[in-house]
């Protein structure tokens, strides 16, 4: 079975099981998958029965859903076409970070595999996105460092950022326009003071102020070196 001869609400089903799971969930529950599908429960559902009956998830009663070997490899080539869209879409075209999620989401439908090598190519084999996520290669192998969220840094504690979640444009604008991106070095100077947490953005000395809850949108390595 090939990616493309999949269903286009099929396609995003995988890649939403494997975008929860890849942020260090082991699995995602039907209510998850049916929020972030933008969908009722029933409907999901309905949906994920099929997916299994495919042998594409595997899902119990009151158990998370978790990817087969044949769902996750179709999973990571539509992962494949989406970080290269964006990458092309940020590199090539000057899209503001924050934007290209929402274009890649329509587009990963619609190319083909010979468009995605030729961008690839032409960007020179590129192994991370505008985001910092890793991009499999065509055989679906990538390599992604060790990374911890944001949310476990401690006060005085200074980290690199790694990766940055493209699920929600409105922060990624709001990190970007503050310089809190991949390979930046970051120092955490206080946590939960009025729900917020003030970091430092070593190479400007600039102080921005997050909420807590948005911590867990950005992944970082402790030992300094993000991987990129």
């Amino acid at each position: 079975m090939h990616v493309s001869d999949l269903p286009e609400k099929t396609q995003d089903y995988l890649k939403k099981i494997y975008d929860f799971q890849e942020w260090g969930n082991e699995g995602i529950t039907l209510s998850q998958l049916a929020e972030t599908m933008g969908q009722r429960a029933s409907t999901t559902s309905e949906a994920v029965k099929r997916l299994d009956a495919k042998g594409l998830v595997e899902h119990r009663p009151y158990a998370d859903i978790q990817l087969t070997p044949q769902g996750l490899h179709l999973a990571i080539a539509m992962v494949r076409r989406h970080r290269l869209i964006e990458t092309y879409l940020c590199q090539e075209l000057g899209y503001p970070l924050g934007d290209v999620h929402e274009e890649a989401e329509i587009l990963e439908h619609a190319v083909s595999d010979e468009f995605i090598r030729r961008i690839e190519e032409k960007m020179g084999f590129p192994s991370r996105d505008p985001h910092g996520d890793p991009i499999p290669d065509a055989s679906g192998k990538f390599t992604a460092p060790a990374v911890v969220s944001l949310s476990t840094v401690n006060a005085h504690e200074s980290c690199v950022v790694d990766r940055v979640s493209d699920r929600d444009g409105d922060l990624l604008r709001y990190l970007e326009q503050r310089g809190i991106l991949p390979g930046v070095e970051i120092e955490m100077l206080q946590r939960a003071f009025a729900d917020l947490a003030e970091i430092k953005i070593i190479s400007t000395g600039e102080r921005v102020q997050l909420p807590e809850v948005s911590l867990k949108a950005v992944l970082v390595n402790k030992g300094g070196d993000s991987g990129a």
